[in-house]
């Protein structure tokens, strides 16, 4: 049997973290400009209402996902989604376990309905009224990679990749090591003229420790060696994907 390659074209790509709350203040940073930080990222694909009441790492999967979306001049409704986050919200879990143990009946319905590992792709596909199938899978960006294009290539024409992670807080800082707030998504579609290309191969091995300009303590770092190659025109991104196994990212810039 012959295996099917894991290819796709890059048609979009968007970023948030507080040192570079886009793609082109991440660019900048990483060829030496000043860079103006974010405080808190706020997707105008949210009402403000629900802008104030979703909780961080939603805001930032969203904004990543849309910027990444205007990029690639594609309309958000017509893709299909993968959403990977690595522990989803810890400070819900947080404090849920918290109530829990001091006292359960005052647990918010509210909080718990965020507290879901697909709550960010609940709120994106309401928000951008996406009919397309929506995958959360808890895991690294590595795999996110690896389950965006098995659907290409199992029939999507393009699909929509978002990592995101946030901050460990209290207790959970002992079992989950995850600072900070990131996101990072890619449109994945057809290869175009003027856009970087991918290819995945899986191999053995260990992937370099991530040396990420900003945000490298978060779970989800990974994603951005793969962007610095992309905004370096590098030709390879060696990402974590389990242990002694690395996701081999071939780049072609055209």
């Amino acid at each position: 049997m012959t295996a099917i390659p894991l290819t796709a074209g890059i048609e979009g790509l968007g970023l948030w973290t507080a040192q570079a709350p886009s793609w082109a203040a991440f660019r900048g940073l990483l060829a030496g400009a000043a860079v103006e930080e974010g405080t808190r990222p706020a997707p105008a694909l949210l009402p403000p209402n629900e802008r104030r009441r979703a909780p961080d790492t939603v805001l930032v999967a969203l904004e990543a996902a849309q910027a990444a979306c205007l990029d690639a001049g594609r309309d958000p409704s017509t893709l299909p989604s993968v959403f990977v986050s690595t522990y989803g919200d810890l400070a819900i879990t947080e404090h849920l376990c918290q109530t829990l143990a001091t006292a359960p009946l005052e647990l918010s319905p509210t909080r718990f309905h965020n507290s879901v590992h697909n709550a960010a792709a609940g709120y994106w596909t309401i928000a951008a009224g996406a009919m397309e199938p929506a995958t959360a899978i808890s895991a690294d960006f590595a795999m996110g990679l690896l389950e965006a294009l098995a659907q290409r290539a199992t029939g999507a024409g393009a699909v929509l990749l978002v990592g995101y992670d946030g901050q460990a807080p209290g207790l959970l800082r002992q079992v989950a090591q995850t600072e900070g707030l990131l996101g990072g998504a890619l449109v994945l579609g057809p290869a175009t003229a003027g856009r970087p290309r991918l290819r995945l191969v899986l191999v053995d091995g260990e992937a370099p420790a991530v040396a990420a300009p900003v945000a490298a303590g978060n779970a989800m770092a990974p994603l951005l060696v793969l962007f610095a190659a992309i905004a370096r025109g590098d030709g390879v991104a060696l990402l974590p994907a389990g242990p002694g196994r690395v996701l081999r990212v071939e780049l072609d810039h055209g």
